[in-house]
């Protein structure tokens, strides 16, 4: 079963493992070192990034490496943007709020 990819980065644990594997690839162990739970529950969230396309796995000797897919988060990054330019476009509207309140201050 394919899971959806915001189903994967909706959990911070996942966020986390992303961002760790991000630099390179690591083994399930390596992974596991860096958080307060059990290698089985790291394992749950890899399966789940691997069913979402974002890890690959490359078998290595007796080893499984974890990669994290680069161009699957931009499908992240294409669902951002349309929120991207509604908060440009916010922020646009209160510069000119604050530069219209400076000028009228500076009148008075």
């Amino acid at each position: 079963m394919k899971r959806d990819i915001f189903q994967a980065i909706a959990d911070p644990t996942r966020r986390a493992i992303i961002a760790l594997i991000a630099l390179q690839a690591m083994t399930p162990n390596a992974i596991a070192e860096n958080f307060d739970t059990t290698r089985q529950a790291v394992s749950k969230h890899l399966r789940i990034l691997t069913e979402c396309e974002l890890v690959s796995q490359e078998q290595k000797g007796r080893e499984i490496y974890y990669s994290l897919e680069i161009d699957k988060m931009k499908e992240v990054d294409e669902w951002l943007e349309q929120y991207r330019m509604i908060w440009e476009a916010r922020f646009d509207q209160l510069d000119d709020l604050l530069s219209t309140i400076k000028k009228q201050k500076e009148e008075k």
